[in-house]
């Protein structure tokens, strides 16, 4: 009987270890940018896999050796995108083949994750379109016409705000009270502070995230470069250990981080081809070493004054909405405010870990003030010192060429215009005037020549 018992329980162990030796998938996502589309499954342990393509029809196959399949890749979004269905079959008893169905050609590439604070074992497979880079694809580049002073306002160029939503697709950011994820929120914030900009004469919103999906924090940077952007704004929402934590904060690249930044930047050839000082800049590749260090030091000081400076515009702004965390700028070494001449901040909105902030932040009307705090910082900055060949700086300058005249007793229009040497109807314009009626204490705006 002792013997039958022993080889029960050897056979029964023997099975448990089997079992073990098996991946699950406990969960299957597929997100979807701009350039590509990324798949994740999130599996127990980590195991081999294999990835091969086969044409007429396209599709892709994915071989987990030692897996077993789940009742996740059934939740798959596959209504846009390249994935237009997802199979499954058991391989050789033991393993498992996915294959997926492609409304077009594909250039996959995967890799592994190890388990982190949120998540497992992970397989990533990311599906870029056939015969397109895998890299972030190029926004569209604003046109910088070459002007001078007699120019109208219709020719200026806006201020180009590049609004960066942290985080995204499988990277959720911080988690708050009441399962609140930081992407969510700051995405929500980006689109409100966009469409405060878009609204507003002058200034050119360019979204870095615009939906669900990841970037790498070099490709935001980069991303913002191409758009010749005056200033980098990245939206996020704090979370900490301790519940108390609260208010929010704004955050420049610390002096530290610029160095390193510099030193980085000098070294690599692709960056010093690069254009310094955004638009109308100079290229460094060309310049001997000492040369470029000073121009590049050059940039990255003016840009980092600049950042601080808004900086403090912002803060101040959001202090009208919302507690502080600290009443000034901090600084510090963030991968995405390592552009060398984009002005650059980071936003903390608040913490999500705090119960208070994390219910005003999942809110809209808290969003949009939010929104509109950072918005009017922004303003208050660049209506005081426009980018040169702006529409803001042409409306300032026009402001300055312009003088106040008090209409006195015997004042006419036709009068006005004759002495001071103005058309009747560019007078009329100039002041909004739907006529010639004028009243004594009335100002008019004069032009100065």
């Amino acid at each position: 009987m002792q013997q039958v018992l022993a080889v029960f329980i050897s056979l029964l162990m023997l099975s448990l270890l089997g079992l073990s030796a098996h991946a699950d998938i406990k969960g299957a996502r597929l997100w979807h940018a701009p350039d590509h589309s990324r798949l994740v499954f999130d599996l127990s342990k980590d195991t081999e896999h294999k990835i091969f393509e086969l044409n007429n029809p396209s599709r892709l196959v994915i071989d987990l050796e030692q897996t077993q399949a789940a009742d996740h890749l059934n939740n798959l979004d596959t209504g846009v995108g390249p994935v237009r269905k997802v199979r499954w079959a058991k391989r050789h008893q033991t393993d498992l083949r996915i294959v997926l169905d492609l409304r077009h050609p594909v250039n996959p590439k995967s890799f592994q994750l190890r388990p982190n604070g949120q998540y497992g074992h992970r397989l990533v497979v990311d599906l870029f379109e056939a015969g397109k880079e895998t890299a972030t694809p190029d926004p569209v580049p604003v046109t910088v016409p070459v002007i001078n002073v007699q120019d109208t306002l219709k020719t200026k160029r806006d201020v180009v705000i590049a609004i960066d939503a942290g985080h995204g697709g499988e990277d959720p950011g911080a988690i708050g009270h009441g399962r609140v994820y930081e992407k969510t929120v700051v995405l929500a914030i980006a689109r409100e502070l966009a469409s405060l900009l878009e609204a507003e004469q002058g200034f050119t919103p360019h979204m870095i995230r615009s939906g669900d999906y990841y970037i790498r924090l070099r490709d935001r940077t980069k991303a913002a470069r191409r758009a010749n952007a005056d200033l980098f704004v990245s939206v996020h929402a704090d979370a900490f250990s301790s519940p108390q934590a609260k208010g929010g904060s704004v955050f420049a690249l610390s002096q530290r981080g610029a160095t390193s930044e510099a030193a980085r930047w000098l070294a690599d050839k692709e960056n010093a081809a690069d254009l310094i000082g955004g638009v109308g800049g100079v290229s460094l590749d060309d310049k001997e070493e000492l040369l470029a260090g000073v121009l590049l030091d050059l940039s990255m000081t003016a840009s980092l004054g600049v950042s601080l400076d808004l900086g403090k515009m912002v803060l101040s702004s959001m202090g009208q909405v919302a507690r502080l965390h600290k009443h000034h700028v901090e600084q510090a070494g963030f991968a995405v405010l390592k552009s060398p001449d984009v002005p650059s901040i980071l936003i903390e909105t608040g913490f999500l870990s705090n119960p208070s902030e994390a219910r005003k932040l999942s809110t809209r009307a808290y969003q949009r003030q939010m929104a509109r705090a950072i918005f009017t910082g922004i303003k208050q900055y660049f209506s005081q010192s426009p980018p040169p060949g702006t529409y803001l700086a042409a409306l300032n300058q026009q402001s300055r060429a312009l003088r106040e005249y008090i209409i006195a007793p015997g004042d006419t229009l036709s009068l006005i215009a004759q002495k001071h040497g103005i058309a009747m109807a560019d007078l009329r314009e100039l002041n909004g005037l739907k006529n010639d009626s004028i009243r004594v204490g009335q100002i008019l705006k004069i032009p100065t020549t």
